[in-house]
């Protein structure tokens, strides 16, 4: 274990986003909100206690899924 960083307060899986670290996915990462594990994580936040996830129907104007914002005790782990 102590070949893996230390996971950080807010991840995200886009690219785009300043919260997103290219080293944090060389390791399968694993999201649990509230006890129960979430495999569609699109970002998440452990001080703030919630998670984004993709909304299966909503989309945004460039055709991307729009997130869900949900709410709860988060638990960033490496799998």
């Amino acid at each position: 274990m102590s070949d893996k960083p230390t996971l950080p307060d807010h991840l995200s899986v886009n690219p785009k986003s300043k919260f997103y670290a290219e080293e944090y996915f060389e390791h399968e990462v694993g999201i649990r909100l509230n006890g129960k594990e979430r495999t569609n994580v699109e970002e998440y936040c452990i001080s703030e206690g919630w998670i984004k996830v993709s909304s299966p129907t909503a989309k945004d104007r460039f055709g991307r899924p729009m997130l869900m914002t949900l709410k709860g005790e988060v638990e960033a782990f490496y799998k």
